[in-house]
């Protein structure tokens, strides 16, 4: 195994990147409890968890997390600008050993110089961490950004797919359908506190608690020397095709769904727009045996909206 385990105790700042120092340190997984509380889960202490890097062909790495014992059953993949930690609250609802996946440019994986984030691209770099970290793991699961890489893994890498759940995106997903998103996403990449940081972030996701969107800044952000905070995700996109409105044409990817030969499930946010109804027809069309499950009191963020939710319908998915 190219990968390698260690503690969750990691400096706020990351790992050292240009201009960065540690400013204060913070254990990962000490907010695990939180995470349990706020959604009414047992707490009998805190499940075997640790962080794992895996060495790329490109020299680069990618990082995880390791849940549990075993061989990961499960592996979990985020969507855009977010990172493995949104599916903290899934993943101990579920209770069986798994994988989340930091993509690349994304949390504690390397950015890469060239900002080359389509989805068939880092589905290569996630089959070398799936195959290195959870190569019997019985069902894979995408949402947003994560849903396609993980449609594109199963095209790629079959043999890494065994059965595919897709949360709440299709290669219909366009930049009208994204807006919400990509105005978030689009906004500033620095904030002079914690507070600033905190505040643009409520605004953005009103049905969310406040104790859950800090929690997620944590994980997702990082505080820079003079005090001011800064996302951990490459703000950089070169997508290669773009629709003419600057955003992320993703059309050419509905051949890697005709490609799955794996069962499909497509979870669908009943208050999201990111999937529209056709979206869904299209998916059916190539795909006549998928199942499409609509997640009641869930927006695009299933896992965050409706986590114990989606940990139930996971369950099903698993023999």
């Amino acid at each position: 195994m190219s990968g390698y385990h260690e503690s969750g105790l990691l400096p706020v700042s990351g790992y050292h990147e240009s201009g960065l120092l540690p400013v204060s340190g913070y254990h990962e997984f000490s907010m695990l409890a939180e995470n349990a509380s706020e959604v009414g889960l047992a707490w009998e202490g805190p499940p075997p968890v640790a962080r794992s890097r895996v060495d790329l062909p490109s020299g680069l790495r990618l990082s995880a997390i390791v849940w549990g014992q075993g061989s990961p059953r499960v592996v979990f993949i985020h969507g855009g600008a977010q990172n493995a930690h949104t599916w903290d609250t899934v993943v101990l609802a579920l209770g069986e050993p798994a994988v989340a996946v930091d993509l690349p440019g994304h949390g504690h994986s390397d950015w890469r110089s060239e900002h080359d984030y389509w989805p068939p691209s880092m589905a290569d770099d996630v089959a070398v961490a799936v195959g290195d970290l959870a190569p019997e793991a019985e069902l894979v699961v995408g949402m947003s950004l994560g849903g396609l890489t993980a449609i594109c893994l199963g095209a790629q890498h079959p043999e890494l797919v065994r059965s595919l759940a897709v949360v709440d995106m299709t290669p219909g997903t366009d930049h009208a359908k994204a807006e919400p998103i990509v105005e978030f996403i689009s906004g500033p990449q620095t904030f002079e506190s914690f507070d600033d940081i905190l505040a643009r972030t409520v605004e953005f996701n009103p049905t969310r608690s406040e104790s859950s969107l800090r929690r997620g800044i944590i994980h997702n952000a990082r505080e820079q020397t003079d005090g001011s905070w800064t996302w951990r995700w490459d703000p950089v996109r070169d997508w290669k095709l773009t629709e003419p409105g600057g955003g992320p044409e993703f059309s050419s990817l509905w051949a890697a769904v005709d490609a799955l030969t794996c069962p499909v499930v497509l979870y669908r946010g009943a208050d999201s727009g990111v999937v529209g109804d056709e979206d869904v027809e299209e998916f059916l069309r190539r795909q006549p045996d998928a199942e499409v499950v609509v997640v009641a009191g869930a927006g695009h963020s299933i896992q965050g909206d409706q986590p114990l939710e989606l940990a139930r319908l996971l369950a099903t998915r698993l023999g």
